[in-house]
């Protein structure tokens, strides 16, 4: 049982692995980040060999555990994700090790800026920007009219972009 099922998945791996690596990075943006996610797409391939039964091709089968796998990893990382490609420019590279580390400080110096700003900036641009709800579903739950909702996250999003600069040095280069 266990040999068929590594010579189904190394098969597998042979057939699908670029294009899943392929699928991976074109949601990610992040090559390391998509290697990462092909090859644990394929160890839960082989992890859960058992439950394929057919009923759709092996490559839709492995799409599938490929988005799943995927969407969960996205989820964890919307918060950061999200100001990450809102103050950085899209480059697509390998992260090294000090990329890495310098991400980690984004994150924590994100945070911090966030926390530092109104309650009224901070709470629109965590129901909008990091929960994901709509301009209308904001005002329901802030108990405000979407004018308010628009005005006061673009004023935060300006205030949260200033901080940012200012914690990273930033505006020195500016003058």
């Amino acid at each position: 049982m266990a040999d068929y099922r590594e010579e189904d998945v190394h098969e597998w791996y042979n057939l699908y692995h670029q294009t899943i690596f392929k699928f991976i990075f074109m949601l990610t943006k992040d090559y390391q980040q998509a290697e990462d996610l092909t090859q644990e797409t394929f160890f839960k391939a082989y992890k859960y060999h058992h439950t394929f039964k057919g009923d759709s091709s092996e490559k839709t089968w492995l799409f599938s555990i490929a988005h799943n796998v995927t969407v969960d990893h996205m989820r964890k990382q919307k918060p950061i994700r999200f100001f990450k490609e809102l103050f950085q420019p899209q480059i697509d590279i390998k992260l090294l090790p000090e990329n890495v580390v310098q991400l980690k400080e984004s994150s924590k110096e994100i945070h911090e800026a966030l926390s530092a700003l109104k309650q009224s900036h901070r709470e629109v641009i965590i129901l909008r920007k990091i929960k994901g709800f709509s301009i209308t579903e904001t005002a329901e739950i802030l108990d405000c009219s979407e004018s308010k909702v628009k005005s006061t996250l673009h004023r935060g999003m300006l205030a949260l972009e200033k901080r940012l600069i200012k914690e990273s040095g930033l505006n020195e280069h500016t003058k």
